[in-house]
């Protein structure tokens, strides 16, 4: 899978997940994927201050990154 293709995937896979993100008053965005590998997201809104936003990128948000993207290894959340 390409670099690019990559990329897709990944905007895809939040794509999904977002609207339950912005159900509860959320959002995320992509910042940056290093080495096809790596993904750096930035959670917002609501999701900032919440308490199970951990859980929320591991169970939800990391779990459809893999399903779109098995290669992909970590997600994280960064602040900016």
């Amino acid at each position: 899978m390409t670099s690019e293709e990559v990329k897709f995937n990944v905007e895809k896979a939040l794509a999904e997940i977002r609207p339950f993100l912005e159900s509860d008053g959320g959002n995320i965005s992509l910042v940056s994927i290093e080495d096809d590998r790596l993904v750096k997201v930035q959670l917002e809104g609501a999701c900032v201050g919440c308490t199970v936003n951990q859980m929320t990128l591991k169970s939800g948000v990391e779990m459809t990154i893999k399903k779109y993207v098995p290669q992909i290894e970590k997600v994280v959340n960064v602040e900016k």
